[in-house]
């Protein structure tokens, strides 16, 4: 996977399009991504105990990979990432500007 927990992203697809945030939580195996405040779902939910009451609940679900794209940190521009082999270590670039992600 290329993207890391702590990159910043934006939506480009479905409802939450335009939408920015920063990964929470990365599924590899599935290539999804949590992101807080993106892909949030209602639910309504049942008294179990005391300290959960009754009520609709909001729960932030797994987005695909393929509905977002990556925000470089050095242009704030949204780019695909590219990598480099620079003394056997692999380096994440921004396609537009260049720069070390």
């Amino acid at each position: 996977m290329k993207v890391k927990k702590g990159d910043q992203i934006i939506v480009t697809t479905g409802k939450d399009k335009g939408k920015k945030g920063k990964i929470e939580k990365v599924f590899p195996k599935n290539s999804t991504v949590l992101v807080p405040g993106v892909n949030v779902y209602k639910r309504h939910m049942k008294k179990r105990d005391e300290k959960s009451p009754a009520g609709i609940v909001e729960i932030a679900r797994p987005i695909a990979l393929s509905k977002l794209v990556l925000l470089c940190p050095k242009c704030g521009k949204p780019t695909r990432i590219g990598h480099v082999v620079v003394k056997e270590e692999k380096d994440r670039i921004c396609r537009k500007c260049e720069q070390k992600i």
